[in-house]
């Protein structure tokens, strides 16, 4: 490889990641590879040329410290740093009745999300949370190629830190304290991608499952999937 030439390295462990990476950035100047997986991201980095950056564009895995240490990694969280950081931001902010934020593009360090800023872009919460994320995708793509092609260099962040917690499985139980349809439908939709089990209630050793919700001024039309818990008597 012509050491000329910068490789850059996108790390995202969702199906549409790897159709943002494919359809926006892999015809791009340089070296382009794209790791779905800790695995994968550790075997690239053991072959060839060291990458410029590392972009995560939606990652879970904790990213150990040694290669925030040799290489510049970038995440895309979304959150209007420093408010918000930490787990799940997409549920927090709906829940905490957002409509839009904004995607913050920072320098990985050990502090969860601390790092400093390269970028901030305008995005809707609107929809579906697998809508949000592969909208999050296409506005990360634009991002890195401005990061690139402008040699940005990270900002501190500025302000008093307001940290959110990830969510835990059981916290997808649709609560018995939503007040009213609108606050049904943010929690649904909300919850409506990969990487969360679905809004769901249990009754009668069945489990109610609901996904692609649709409010309609007095009323929520939405999927359903109905699953056995528990045996049912004779």
């Amino acid at each position: 490889m012509n050491p000329a030439v910068s490789r850059y390295i996108v790390a995202g462990s969702r199906p549409w990641n790897r159709c943002m990476f494919d359809e926006e950035l892999a015809s791009e100047s340089g070296v382009w590879d794209f790791a779905a997986d800790a695995a994968a991201l550790e075997l690239l980095l053991a072959s060839g040329q060291a990458p410029r950056f590392i972009f995560f564009v939606h990652w879970s895995q904790r990213v150990p410290d040694k290669w925030l240490e040799q290489y510049e990694c970038v995440c895309f969280h979304m959150t209007d740093v420093p408010y918000g950081r930490g787990g799940s931001p997409l549920q927090n902010l709906i829940q905490r009745g957002h409509r839009e934020t904004k995607l913050t593009a920072l320098r990985m360090v050990r502090e969860m999300d601390a790092g400093p800023m390269y970028a901030k872009e305008p995005l809707s919460l609107e929809g579906r949370a697998e809508e949000i994320y592969i909208r999050a995708g296409l506005v990360s793509a634009r991002m890195i190629r401005k990061i690139i092609a402008n040699e940005i260099a990270p900002e501190p962040q500025r302000g008093d830190a307001v940290l959110f917690r990830r969510r835990r499985p059981e916290q997808s139980v649709v609560p018995d304290t939503l007040s009213d349809l609108p606050h049904l439908h943010d929690f649904v939709r909300m919850l409506d991608a990969e990487g969360y089990p679905h809004a769901f209630i249990e009754h009668g050793g069945f489990r109610f499952e609901f996904t692609h919700s649709t409010l309609l001024g007095g009323s929520i039309e939405a999927r359903v999937v109905i699953t056995q818990t528990s045996s049912q008597p004779l």
